[in-house]
């Protein structure tokens, strides 16, 4: 009598899940072989980098104010970067503006993106009088230079980080606002929009289900760089005195009080310097890889 295989009902059930998981494993593996040099060497740099904001507290060997030498000490056993102006030790400082800096900029960034897109939208989507009333306030404020509308403002209302986030995201929202309806009017008058109205959906029904799901990738582009502007911007507010103010470490002020080293030829003011500039490179070379990826175009074999 032949006998019936058994059959193991737990593989069958496992077996899927480990498909899934491999499946997952090598798309994400193969999407980064994918990446250029440059977009690699941006993604390390920007993953070391929110390392540092949020192990700052750990990795440093003293507090972010705390003044634990000799003036403009020189690099040395206790202190691997010397200190500043006043003491402080370099090396705490830098890696504490990491948090500080990026933090401000990217929570500045995501306000200007909230405030822009949101009004983009509904500009392209309302049009009439409300797209007339937001394009001309907007061309109002990208006619005014950012550093010196930005350098005013703090003037008057003052140097508080809920201040300075709130001026520089109405500032850069007006870019946003230009792009976010600049791409939702090509997508308004698409077909499925108008089959949308057609059936009845409200207004954030479309705006949020319809349009835009298909205006991400520039936006998220737009981010990046928009994110490369607005840590810029603080960075040289800090360095004129108007942006974060101290004690607080930033990389900003951090040139300025130690800008005296350069006669000296001491390297020391580079180091925030070149943590900024290091920044925005490898921030550029994943905005310019992802605008590939989803420009549709392929790479030259």
């Amino acid at each position: 009598m032949n006998e019936t295989p058994t059959h193991d009902q737990s593989t069958d059930a496992v077996a899927p899940r480990e498909r899934v998981k491999r499946t997952w494993q090598q798309t994400t593996w193969l999407f980064l072989k994918s990446a250029p040099w440059s977009a690699r060497f941006g993604l390390l740099v920007i993953v070391f980098y929110i390392f540092i904001a949020f192990f700052a507290p750990v990795l440093t060997p003293y507090g972010e104010s705390e003044i634990v030498g000799p003036e403009f000490e020189v690099w040395g056993e206790e202190f691997m970067l010397g200190t500043d102006n006043l003491g402080r030790d370099m090396l705490t400082r830098l890696l504490y503006g990491a948090r500080n800096t990026i933090g401000i900029a990217f929570a500045t960034t995501c306000l200007a993106f909230a405030l822009g897109s949101i009004l983009g939208l509904l500009a392209a989507t309302i049009g009439g009088w409300i797209d007339q009333a937001l394009g001309r306030f907007v061309d109002i404020l990208m006619a005014i230079p950012t550093l010196i509308f930005a350098l005013l403002l703090l003037t008057i209302f003052g140097t508080a980080i809920p201040t300075l986030v709130a001026i520089i995201a109405v500032i850069y929202s007006a870019p946003v606002f230009r792009i976010s309806r600049a791409v939702a009017m090509n997508v308004v008058v698409l077909e499925f929009v108008e089959a949308a109205k057609l059936r009845g959906e409200g207004l954030g029904w479309i705006t949020v289900r319809e349009i835009l799901p298909n205006i991400m990738p520039p936006l998220v582009a737009e981010f990046g760089l928009r994110f490369c502007f607005v840590f810029l911007l603080i960075s040289a507010l800090s360095f004129l005195g108007l942006g974060i103010q101290p004690p607080t470490a930033d990389w900003g002020s951090m040139v300025r009080d130690t800008a005296t080293l350069i006669t000296y030829g001491d390297i020391t003011p580079l180091l925030p310097a070149g943590a900024i500039a290091l920044l925005t490179v490898g921030v550029n070379f994943v905005v310019d890889w992802f605008l590939h990826k989803t420009s549709g175009l392929r790479d030259d074999q």
